[in-house]
C-alpha cells in the first residue's frame, strides 16, 4: 500500500458518510423543525422550505473521517498490516495534537453557525467568536502564515485574519443550490495537489477529506437542492478551507523558484475573495449594512444575464478551475512564469467584473 491507495480510501471513505449522513441529517432537520423558510428574506429566491442541517452532515462526515484515519493507523500497526503505515507511525503520533485543536475548532465553528440558523445572533457576536475560535486553532493547532516574516505574532495574526476571512467569504458565497460546496471541493482539490507534489501527507489527506464530503454533500445540494448548509455549513467549510489552506506549503527553498508561490491560496480561492469585496463595496456604497444579504453576488448577476441558475453556478465552478490552473505553474515556475500567470489571473478577475456590471439591472 502506497500514499495514492490512502488518498483513494480517504476519498471513498468520507464521500460514502457524506452520503449516507446527509439524509439522516435532513430528517433530523425536519424532526426539529431546522428548516430555511421562503420569503423570511428579501434576498432569498428559493421557492419551498428546506432542511437545513447540512452544515453537520458535512462536519461528521469529515470528523468521522479524520478519527478513523488518527486511529487506524495503531491498529495496522500491531497487526502488521502495513509497512508503510509502521514507517510513518511517529509522524501519526506528531500531528495529533495539532489535529485535535483542528477538530475542537470545526466542531465549534459549526456550533457556532449553528446558533445563528436558529436564533439569528447579532453579526458583532457572530464575527466576534468566528475570531475566538480561529485564534484558538492558531495558538493550539500551530498554525502559522509567515509570507517571509519572522514575527511569530505577526504570523499567528496573519493566519487568524485568514481564516476569519475565508470564513466569511464563503458563507457570503452561499447563495445558490451547489455554488459555495462546488467551488469549496475545487479549492480543496487544489490544496491537496500542492500538498502532493512536496510530498505533505498529513495535509494531503486533510485535503482529500475535504473533497470528499464535498462531493457527497453536492448530491443532495446542487440544483434543486433538497438540504442546504446553512451558516452551520458555510462557518464549517470556510473554516476547513482557511486552515487547509494555512497548512498547506507553497514555497520551499530549493525546490519552488519563485517565492510569489505563496500567493496561490489566495488565487485558488479568487472567486469568492473577489464575491466578498464587490458585494461589501456595494453594500458601503449604497449605505447598507455590509452584513445583510442581498442579490448582488456574481451568480445572481450572471442570472440578470438571462443564464438559468445552474448555468450560473456552472460558470462560477468553471471560473474557479480555470484561475487555480493558471496559478499552479507557480510551484515549478521562475520569476517570468510568476508575471504570466499573474497577469492571466488578473484578466480573468476583469473580465469577470465586466461580464457583471454589463448585467441588466431589475
Amino acid at each position: 500500500m502506497d500514499w495514492w491507495n490512502i488518498y483513494l480510501i480517504v476519498f471513498f471513505y468520507s464521500t460514502i458518510l457524506a452520503l449516507i449522513l446527509t439524509p439522516v441529517f435532513r430528517r433530523v432537520a425536519i424532526w426539529t423543525s431546522t428548516l430555511d423558510k421562503p420569503a423570511v428574506q428579501n434576498h432569498k429566491n428559493h421557492k419551498k422550505t428546506t432542511p437545513l442541517m447540512g452544515g453537520f452532515a458535512m462536519c461528521s462526515a469529515w470528523l468521522i473521517t479524520l478519527l478513523t484515519g488518527t486511529y487506524t493507523p495503531e491498529f495496522l500497526a500491531k497487526q502488521n498490516v502495513s509497512q508503510l503505515v509502521i514507517d510513518n507511525l511517529s509522524g501519526v503520533f506528531e500531528v495529533k495534537d495539532r489535529l485535535m485543536a483542528i477538530i475542537i475548532g470545526a466542531v465549534l465553528i459549526t456550533l457556532l453557525g449553528f446558533i445563528d440558523d436558529r436564533r439569528n445572533i447579532s453579526a458583532k457576536l457572530k464575527f466576534f467568536g468566528q475570531i475566538v475560535i480561529a485564534a484558538f486553532v492558531v495558538f493550539y493547532g500551530d498554525i502559522k502564515i509567515t509570507l517571509f516574516i519572522n514575527s511569530p505574532l505577526v504570523n499567528s495574526i496573519l493566519a487568524v485574519l485568514w481564516i476569519v476571512t475565508i470564513i466569511n467569504a464563503i458563507n457570503f458565497f452561499d447563495n445558490m443550490d451547489g455554488l459555495a460546496v462546488g467551488v469549496a471541493a475545487i479549492a480543496f482539490t487544489f490544496f491537496t495537489v500542492v500538498a502532493i507534489i512536496h510530498n505533505h501527507n498529513f495535509i494531503a489527506c486533510l485535503g482529500t477529506t475535504g473533497i470528499g464530503i464535498t462531493i457527497g454533500f453536492w448530491f443532495y445540494n446542487h440544483s434543486p437542492a433538497s438540504i442546504f448548509m446553512g451558516d452551520a455549513g458555510s462557518h464549517f467549510l470556510g473554516y476547513s478551507l482557511g486552515v487547509t489552506g494555512a497548512l498547506t506549503t507553497y514555497y520551499q527553498k530549493g525546490l519552488t523558484l519563485t517565492p510569489f508561490s505563496v500567493l496561490i491560496p489566495i488565487f485558488v480561492l479568487a472567486i469568492p475573495l473577489f464575491d466578498l469585496l464587490s458585494v461589501v463595496v456595494i453594500r458601503l456604497k449604497t449605505r447598507k449594512p455590509i452584513y445583510i444579504g442581498d442579490n448582488n453576488h456574481i451568480s445572481h448577476r450572471f442570472h440578470k444575464m438571462g443564464m438559468s441558475r445552474k448555468n450560473a453556478v456552472l460558470c462560477v465552478h468553471l471560473l474557479s478551475i480555470i484561475i487555480g490552473l493558471s496559478v499552479l505553474p507557480l510551484l515549478w515556475g521562475d520569476n517570468l512564469t510568476t508575471i504570466v500567470c499573474f497577469l492571466q489571473a488578473c484578466i480573468i478577475l476583469t473580465l469577470v467584473s465586466v461580464l457583471q456590471y454589463i448585467a441588466p439591472k431589475k
